[in-house]
């Protein structure tokens, strides 16, 4: 879930222990987006999704839907359809239509900690162009988690994210953010999505985030609808998001969110 501008404490190193419980956290997540491939088809609605979603977490899994109630969201998570570029809020008469493209946006907590991700689904068959989109915002993400070691910088993972999505003619949004991630949902330090190298933090071994660019076909202009919640692109353009959330390790970087069709490769 991407991070608004909430003040920011400094950033907490995680301890192994610490680590465990998060890798922990993150597997479960990763069975949620499991029951969800073979459910999110033509004709669900956005609130069907995000129902299913809670039972398997409460239920199935014994843990907990970390968005729901969160700075006062209702639901369990976000679904952010085709112009959605985040915090999209299910609904009970919104339902997915063949070609469209969807953003499930997930966070659960079990054992005190949280882990947080995003898939994009595509509703049946969609056009070149929206599968484009959908593969260029996937690989960006994987750009920016390629660069986190100890030693690189935030704006070493901007840059790389900023660098494949505009090389392919897309914008990155800017007002929404990685973050850091632990016992809170937003904590230290804030993850832009663009950047230059060599600038920012540097990465220690224990800091844990997410990285989630936001990528749009067209402008990179947002605008949050009378909700309070829904952010849509300004000149209506498909946006594609993807979402994991990462540690930094003492030689390079592990996914805690990993799902098992990425372990396939």
């Amino acid at each position: 879930m991407s991070n608004r501008p909430f003040p920011m404490p400094q950033v907490i190193l995680k301890t192994p222990a610490q680590l465990e419980l998060m890798r922990r956290a993150g597997q479960l997540l990763a069975q949620v987006f499991a029951d969800l491939d073979n459910f999110i088809r033509p004709g669900v609605t956005t609130l069907q999704i995000n129902d299913r979603a809670e039972a398997y977490i409460v239920e199935t899994l014994k843990a907990r839907p970390a968005s729901k109630g969160q700075y006062g969201f209702p639901y369990s998570l976000n679904t952010s359809v085709d112009h959605v570029v985040c915090h999209g809020m299910p609904k009970a008469d919104e339902v997915l239509e063949e070609g469209s493209i969807v953003n499930v946006d997930i966070t659960l907590e079990q054992g005190g900690y949280i882990a947080d991700a995003s898939k994009m689904y595509c509703i049946g068959t969609i056009s070149d162009e929206a599968r484009r989109l959908v593969d260029t915002t996937y690989a960006a993400l994987w750009k920016g988690i390629e660069q986190v070691r100890p030693g690189a910088t935030l704006g070493d993972i901007g840059h790389a994210v900023q660098a494949h999505a505009e090389a392919a003619g897309y914008s990155v949004v800017r007002e929404y953010c990685g973050h850091g991630i632990g016992q809170q949902m937003h904590e230290a330090p804030e993850v832009l999505h663009v950047g230059q190298r060599g600038m920012g933090m540097k990465l220690k071994p224990g800091m844990v985030f997410t990285i989630e660019p936001m990528i749009n076909q067209g402008g990179r202009g947002t605008r949050e609808l009378k909700d309070g919640w829904t952010v849509v692109t300004r000149d209506h353009s498909l946006s594609a998001q993807w979402e994991h959330t990462v540690a930094v390790t003492d030689d390079g970087f592990e996914v805690l969110t990993l799902r098992e069709e990425e372990r396939r490769g």
